[in-house]
């Protein structure tokens, strides 16, 4: 298959990856295992767990882009690799904690209510936007198409390194508030 017939192929998983992964995760997010009469345990310990792989992924964003800039083009793709696997795992950990236990409201009043709330809506909205720059950043580059895998990639590096790190800040943010 040529170059130009898998990079179509792709951009159709692409798209559909990047509409199916945020209806599910909104899906799964509103479904409680324990209202549905399930009997499991809610995984209260997988937040901090979780906010780590944030964290994880932060750094390893940022390590790739030294990578790259000191020119270990390999070292640079198993750091981004690592990064979408974490990003991965992080998702199913949040879906899995959301499936079982009960939302926590932030419990601050006044400026950092309004502080959180604003850090909460656009790390969300920035997590469902970064999807399939992620994913067309990576096929670029796996497809040989560097040029264009750089120009994206200079959108997409910003933009999830913010994901990333927001979500570990809101994490720490509402982390007074779990019972």
């Amino acid at each position: 298959m040529n170059n130009l017939a898998q990079e179509k192929k792709y951009k159709k998983i692409i798209t559909a990856l990047s509409i199916v992964i945020p209806i599910a995760v909104a899906a799964l997010f509103g479904i409680n295992l324990r209202e549905l009469g399930f009997d499991v345990e809610p995984l209260k310990f997988l937040p901090p767990i979780y906010a780590t792989i944030n964290g994880i992924t932060a750094v390893l964003l940022i390590a790739a882009v030294v990578a790259i800039k000191k020119g270990n083009k390999k070292l640079h793709e198993q750091l981004n690799s690592l990064a979408i696997a974490c990003s991965l795992l992080f998702l199913l950990m949040y879906i899995a904690y959301h499936m079982t236990s009960d939302s926590t409201a932030f419990g601050g009043e006044g400026t950092i209510k309004y502080v959180y709330y604003f850090i909460l809506f656009t790390h969300i909205v920035l997590s469902i936007i970064v999807i399939p720059f992620v994913l067309i950043t990576y096929m670029k580059a796996k497809l040989g198409k560097f040029p264009e895998h750089k120009k994206v990639a200079k959108k997409t590096f910003p933009i999830w390194l913010y994901v990333a790190v927001t979500g570990v800040i809101v994490y720490l943010m509402i982390s007074p508030y779990y019972v």
